[in-house]
């Protein structure tokens, strides 16, 4: 869902849309732009009493300074059409999702039950529908029964099957996916219009974006600098007309000259430009395969300067791996790998295979034949916390180092020390010590180790020079937990979290007055979800921690989070530089119009025009096309957003002035010259 910045198939839509913005009603949202718009009404109005020869001033110059005025108002609309269209184009290429589905509908929620043909516009929460490989799911809901993949492509664009089964973290299931194989018993959780889907389409529709807090505070901020402009615009002509009463000489200021400098007095500028930059911010987000539940997720994501994030699968790999194997005094450690490998062989989980494959690795020890010796392989449990094999008389186990040690105990055999110092010499480093024992005999230690991702601590050092704050959320054991975090970089963590003590964690750092942001998958995760500031939740995740957070990453993927900031940071630098650059504009024009405006009424003023303009009314002129003009060449910009960079508030400050204020007050003088001298040359004014 990626769209060229001026794509034909936005342009034109976004050119007739403009056009369409011109309606009173739409203008009323924008303020400053609707001053603008009553100022070219007005001077259209003085063009037309000029040509009855009662006109203020020449018709041409009256009709030229309404034509910019137009155009003024219509590149504004046109940045927000803009905007709005690539919003539109991605709902319309989700819109495209929705299918007419016919349901299997269940009598019972169990397999088996009969089930009658039903639309999936005629289900209900609480309804319960049978989906079977090749079938697409109708609608949004929970695995209560059965275990079957899921292709989620049309709605992640991610090819690969996903499982979805009934329990746990991954058992909810989005309408317009298709199941691939076996069988789901699912119970909707949303009415036809309230899908996941459905919200989807409603939040990238850029025209029913709601002003963000930031946003309407700087638009009251504009307001309020346009209402005292108006009271000093519309004070200016009694002044005018007194004082050549008074000195019976010169000639008093025209109306279309106070309203071109009215409107090159007001920040239009960033008033045109600031709906347009909003909308391109969730449509960067959407870019990203994060669907923002609103502006104001997007805008906090921005101002965010804690990040909770949780160790397994956003910091690590999320599968522990045997790294090393350290055997009991009596034993080489091609015996301990032996024995091991061997108790891991029916073991399918990522650590089990690992430690099969380091022991070929290491030792070149091949999987053997075991059915010939009746092998019994004994799973894990979580009473025992071990597994193993029995096998002719012999058993081996693996596990935890307390639950094997009283396994060997009670067998009668002793827990050497070096073992215990093995132990803990695993655990110091963060890794996960798997003791092995071969009738009831300790063989040695195997570590099974979190890898860190790569990338991932230049990562969280960006972010402290940012001045974010990154908090490690794990369920290990603090000696563990101390060493990811220091392997990983980030400066604090949270050990043996329970969901209690992550709510309690973010609501302390909001006591503080910091904006927190975090991301979860779990049921378990969703009351500290709904407490964050920012909530990113997991598209593969539970329908619990979707409701709660306040964006849904499509990826699932958790170091997303990362990249959610740096979006939100990025609207609001483009923001802040642009207000920056149209304040900073404002005040060069005044040196072109104000000179301009006044020569007739006190020639002195002459001295002003610093910028050796022509004529006065080529000043007014050029002044006028200049504002218009910057407003198209800044859409780019509020569309693509400034460029991220990973430094300090300080510094950005800094660099902001630089660029867009310094920028901003240089630029006008080099622009409005040059039109002016074209003007001039063709003998437009």
């Amino acid at each position: 869902m990626s769209f060229k910045l001026f794509d034909r198939q936005l342009v034109l839509p976004a050119v007739a849309d403009a056009l369409r913005k011109l309606h009173p009603r739409v203008q009323l949202r924008s303020p400053v732009m609707f001053v603008v718009y009553i100022g070219s009404i007005i001077t259209t109005l003085l063009y037309f009493q000029a040509l009855d020869g009662a006109g203020e001033a020449s018709p041409g110059f009256i009709l030229a300074t309404a034509v910019w005025l137009w155009f003024t108002v219509l590149f504004a609309n046109f940045a927000e059409a803009m905007a709005e269209g690539r919003s539109k184009a991605q709902a319309a290429s989700l819109r495209s999702l929705k299918q007419s589905v016919t349901s299997k509908k269940l009598a019972a929620p169990k397999h088996g039950t009969p089930w009658l043909p039903c639309p999936a516009t005629d289900l209900r929460k609480g309804n319960h529908v049978l989906v079977e490989a090749g079938d697409v799911i109708p609608i949004d809901g929970t695995v209560v029964e059965g275990v079957a993949s899921v292709d989620e492509s049309a709605i992640t664009g991610e090819s690969a099957p996903v499982i979805r089964e009934s329990g746990g973290d991954f058992s909810s299931v989005t309408g317009g996916t298709r199941v691939l194989s076996d069988w789901l018993v699912v119970q909707v959780t949303a009415n036809p219009g309230e899908t996941f889907l459905d919200r989807m389409i409603a939040m990238v529709e850029g025209a029913n974006r709601k002003k963000t807090p930031n946003e309407v505070a700087l638009t009251i901020l504009l307001v309020a600098l346009t209402i005292v402009f108006l009271i000093v615009t519309a004070t200016l002509l009694p002044f005018s007309l007194f004082s050549v009463a008074a000195a019976q000489a010169g000639s008093p200021i025209a109306i279309t000259v106070l309203i071109a400098l009215l409107v090159c007095l007001i920040p239009t500028t960033i008033g045109g430009l600031l709906s347009a930059i909003g909308v391109a911010g969730m449509s960067r987000m959407m870019q990203a395969n994060v669907i923002a539940t609103s502006g104001r997720a997007v805008e906090a994501a921005g101002d965010v300067d804690v990040l909770l994030l949780d160790k397994t699968g956003t910091i690590t790999l999320g599968n522990r791996q045997a790294s090393a194997f350290f055997a009991a005094p009596g034993v080489t450690e091609r015996e301990l790998a032996d024995v091991a490998q061997l108790a891991s062989l029916a073991d399918e989980t990522p650590e089990g295979r690992s430690i099969v494959v380091l022991a070929k690795q290491k030792f070149n020890i091949r999987e053997r034949e075991l059915s010939p010796v009746h092998a019994a392989f004994i799973p894990f449990s979580a009473n025992t916390r071990m597994s193993g094999v029995d096998m002719a008389g012999r058993a081996v186990r693996k596990g935890s180092a307390d639950a094997v040690r009283k396994h060997v105990e009670a067998a009668g055999h002793a827990w050497p020390a070096e073992v215990e110092r093995a132990v803990d010499d695993v655990s110091r480093r963060g890794s996960t010590p798997l003791v092995v024992a071969d009738n009831g005999r300790v063989i040695g230690v195997v570590e099974l180790k979190d890898i860190v991702k790569g990338g991932i601590k230049e990562r969280f050092a960006e972010l402290r020079r940012m001045g974010i704050k990154t908090v490690m959320i794990t369920g290990d054991n603090k000696l563990t937990a101390a060493a990811i975090a220091a392997e990983a970089g980030v400066d604090d963590f949270l050990a043996e979290a329970t969901p209690e003590d992550k709510l309690k964690l973010i609501r302390n750092y909001q006591a503080d007055g910091r904006l927190v942001a975090m991301t979860g998958d779990g049921t378990n995760d969703a009351p500290a979800l709904a407490q964050a500031d920012v909530a990113v939740a997991m598209s593969s995740g539970t329908q619990a921690a979707k409701e709660a957070g306040n964006m849904v990453d499509l990826d699932s993927n958790p170091t997303k989070l990362l990249e959610i900031v740096e979006i939100g940071k990025q609207m609001l630098m483009t923001r802040g530089s642009l207000t920056t650059f149209s304040i900073s504009n404002d005040i060069a024009k005044y040196f072109a119009i104000i000179p301009a405006a006044f020569v007739g009424t006190y020639p002195q003023l002459k001295a002003l025009d610093v910028m050796q303009l022509s004529s006065p009314n080529s000043a007014i002129m050029s002044a006028v096309i200049f504002n218009a003009l910057i407003i198209v060449f800044l859409i780019p910009l509020a569309l693509k957003g400034v460029r991220y960079r990973s430094i300090g508030a300080t510094a950005l400050l800094r660099r902001n002035l630089l660029v867009y204020g310094l920028g901003g007050l240089l630029l006008p003088f080099i622009g409005i010259k040059l039109i002016d001298m074209l003007l001039a040359a063709f003998n437009l004014v």
